[in-house]
């Protein structure tokens, strides 16, 4: 078999090697051979490797469905787990750290990808496997060896209240304002808001249940402002469509995620402000809550992170607080050293 790979290859590269180069090029290639399996597989086996493959995967992904995964969630699993088990096509048992490594390696490559990108595909690569150990269909995943991938973190921007104003006045609908005071005022996701019913909303307490990421329920709360455009739009409303937002034209479908991102996008546009998308408010709402001295804890709480490290990443701390708290505690202090030891020399030339 090494033989034959050797012989594909150099009449392969025949027309553009001399027969000088040809000979040696065989030299090395046989050398090489030697410290590895050579097998050529034919179409029916690929076809074979592929139907395995994918028959497990998708078990894989019906497992994910089960634990409450979102469909969004779903098919970024899937589709980072295909590519990869085509690009490999090799029966999943048979999948090493080294070539996994490699992998990413020629992903980051060929598609130019950022760090944080590689991460997230190898944190799902890690989960798939780490199901298929716990499965019992290989002993033990290839993707332990394989660190995180250390990224530069940028500090992400949050809304601005003169961004806040700029689009409340852009809001052309009455629909739009109400998603818009939403979720600065509780921070939910995108999601969450789609998922709404008018029925979930109780405007005396000013609250409402959201169904979160794993099917867990929380409550969150919204502001006076939210209240009164919220009851506003119903008050427009001539559907009998129980989501508590549908789109502006008939059939009056419930709105779903992508019709709030472009509603939110083009708010944006239209207010000239950049990269205005639904997490940023998200975003926006912990930095603000954490700004104005509530607890890390209750900031977790309402935006429903299990764990509050993610909590901190969300929330910015604001730079001019910052500055501000190093006047108060650093230059204050210093300036205070300095007047006492002033007063020290003054007291000691009395003397």
């Amino acid at each position: 078999m090494r033989e034959l790979f050797v012989e594909k290859v150099i009449d392969t590269t025949g027309e553009f090697l001399d027969n000088n180069q040809r000979i040696k090029l065989k030299e090395i290639l046989t050398e090489i051979c030697l410290n590895y399996h050579i097998e050529i597989l034919e179409q029916s086996q690929k076809q074979e490797i592929q139907k395995n493959n994918e028959e497990i995967l998708n078990k894989f992904i019906s497992s994910k469905e089960i634990e409450g995964c979102s469909t969004r969630t779903l098919n970024y699993y899937k589709d980072n787990i295909t590519k990869m088990l085509d690009t490999i096509n090799l029966p999943i048992s048979e999948i090493t750290t080294e070539i996994l490594r490699n992998y990413l390696a020629n992903y980051k490559n060929n598609s130019n990808a950022g760090m944080v990108t590689i991460d997230n595909i190898r944190r799902t690569l890690s989960s798939f496997f780490a199901w298929l150990e716990n499965e019992d269909y290989i002993v033990k995943s290839p993707v332990r060896r394989i660190h995180k991938v250390k990224a530069t973190k940028k500090v992400k921007e949050t809304l601005t209240d003169e961004n806040l104003e700029k689009l409340r006045d852009t809001c052309s609908n009455v629909r739009d304002l109400a998603i818009l005071e939403l979720l600065i005022s509780t921070g939910m996701r995108v999601g969450e808001l789609t998922r709404l019913n008018i029925s979930d909303m109780n405007f005396q307490e000013r609250s409402c249940i959201v169904l979160g990421k794993g099917n867990s329920e929380r409550e969150v709360y919204f502001s006076a402002k939210s209240k009164m455009y919220i009851k506003k739009y119903l008050e427009t409303r001539t559907d009998n469509n129980e989501a508590l937002f549908v789109s502006l034209i008939k059939p009056y479908n419930r709105l779903g995620i992508s019709g709030v991102e472009i509603a939110i996008r083009n708010l944006g546009k239209e207010a000239n402000i950049n990269k205005v998308h639904p997490h940023k408010f998200r975003r926006t709402m912990a930095t603000m809550a954490i700004d104005k001295g509530m607890p890390i804890e209750q900031v977790q709480k309402l935006l429903g992170h299990i764990k509050i490290d993610t909590t901190m990443e969300y929330a910015m701390v604001n730079q001019n607080n910052v500055k501000n708290s190093h006047r108060k505690y650093i230059t204050w202090k210093i300036l205070n050293i300095k007047q006492k030891i002033m007063l020290s020399i003054e007291h000691c030339s009395c003397l």
